[in-house]
């Protein structure tokens, strides 16, 4: 591979951080608290933000010890290689990542684009094809956010991420400060139900606090670019997932302090209403438009993690090789970003918000979480002598718990979504196979 195209270690810990903070918390939390505490009829849904919590740090301790011995651009795509054996079954794995990466990272992108109009209406009132318009526009000013240098990049997600950080803790001071006595805020031990259709609620409201945790893992994708990443990357994740979990949970136990859950469940701009209750409509237009700017943040860093995953593939030979240029003066994958973006632009004008954060979290598990933990378990079984620069404590704990976790969501989701997700794994496999035999590779040549 040409220098050229070799990306450069230029982001420290501080904007490593940064980014995934700002992946971390976009519009999810503002979109999805209303649908969690409808899922758990109120105060139960405290559970499924901690559940949330709790897979995020076990799955994180999978995704640190692999980014911290593999540090490269492409994330996920170079862990399933590097732990199936980058000749067959490293393949296969990488490939199906790759597949449903081309599918659901647009559809990511697209679903804050979506969420960030649907969250302007408290604002404007848009007509749903005005939504569109925004949304779509939105894709094109993150794409052109993103078409500069990384050292430029590494100082806006520092901007970016004071103002996530600021928003969230004025509005967990605000519940404080406005708390209603009369309103119950935590579950109390008569309310419990630990009953079959609690899980079968929690599993499904899960999907919902898990696509507001997702991108912890972020940093990962851009492990080539990051310096000391041994370090860097572990140390990135799990503050992050700390900090957010304070704040999600604190968020939502700030709101219900102020709104009854009753009509929580059912507000489409839930912050707005939290913060007009309190102070009145004015602050309430202001609260707004920092939530859009911290989705607009989120869009950025997102795009930026995922825009390597192809560039790291073509890189390789093992995708289209127009994903491996990257731009002689800015040093970034350019074209990778342009084409993302370009999908992104085009789902955020079909779907519909509701209708993907189910079908983003339910795609990745197999082929990307569960695969990962697995892998980590085997490739420690069969390679004992190979050591890492970050051990996760308490292992082989926190993968196992994981996939339980993993498994448990996936499973108490609708029966459309887990078949969707076996469609697109069983056609990428098709795909594969028909590449494999055409390129007379594995597993229709074996190498002797």
């Amino acid at each position: 591979m040409n220098e050229s195209n070799q990306l450069k270690p230029v982001l420290k810990f501080k904007e490593a951080l940064s980014i995934n903070l700002i992946d971390m918390v976009g519009i999810g939390p503002f979109i999805t608290i209303p649908f969690v505490i409808g899922a758990l009829n109120g105060t139960q849904s405290i559970f499924a933000w901690i559940l949330g919590c709790f897979l995020s740090f076990m799955d994180a301790s999978v995704w640190a010890e692999l980014g911290a011995k593999w540090p490269a651009a492409g994330g996920s795509y170079v862990f399933l290689k590097s732990l199936y054996g980058k000749q067959k079954w490293g393949r296969f794995f990488s490939f199906l990542y790759i597949w449903q990466t081309s599918i659901q990272a647009p559809l990511v992108i697209a679903s804050g684009a979506i969420g960030f109009a649907q969250y302007s209406c408290y604002l404007f009132e848009f007509d749903p094809l005005q939504q569109k318009i925004v949304a779509g526009a939105l894709v094109v000013l993150v794409t052109f956010l993103l078409y500069r240098n990384m050292v430029t990049i590494g100082k806006m997600a520092l901007f970016f991420g004071f103002i996530v950080i600021g928003t969230i803790v004025g509005l967990l001071l605000s519940g404080l400060y406005a708390y209603n006595p009369s309103l119950t805020i935590f579950p109390s031990a008569a309310s419990l139900d630990f009953s079959l259709a609690f899980f079968v609620a929690l599993g499904m409201a899960s999907t919902k606090t898990i696509y507001s945790y997702l991108g912890y893992y972020n940093v990962c994708h851009l492990g080539s670019e990051i310096e000391n990443p041994q370090r860097n990357i572990p140390r990135s994740m799990f503050l992050s997932i700390g900090i957010i979990s304070v704040l999600y949970i604190g968020l939502n136990t700030a709101i219900l302090a102020v709104i009854p859950w009753q009509t929580a469940k059912d507000s489409p701009f839930i912050v707005s209403l939290f913060v007009e209750q309190i102070y009145g409509p004015i602050p309430a237009k202001i609260a707004t438009a920092l939530v859009l700017v911290i989705a607009l943040s989120s869009l950025f860093a997102v795009m930026l993690g995922y825009s390597r995953v192809p560039y790291a593939a073509a890189k390789e030979g093992n995708f289209f090789q127009v994903f491996a240029k990257v731009h002689p003066q800015k040093n970034i994958p350019h074209i990778s970003l342009l084409i993302l973006g370009a999908l992104a632009f085009v789902f955020s004008l079909l779907f519909k918000m509701k209708e993907i954060i189910t079908a983003i979290v339910v795609m990745r598990i197999l082929v990307q979480f569960i695969a990962q933990s697995i892998g980590l378990i085997r490739f420690k079984i069969v390679f004992s002598d190979q050591q890492f620069p970050f051990k996760m404590w308490l292992y082989p704990l926190p993968p196992i718990l994981a996939i339980l976790v993993w498994l448990f969501v996936f499973l108490s989701v609708d029966l459309a979504y887990i078949i969707g997700a076996l469609v697109i794994i069983v056609l990428g496999s098709l795909v594969f196979l028909f590449q494999a035999k055409k390129q007379h590779k594995w597993p229709f040549f074996i190498a002797t």
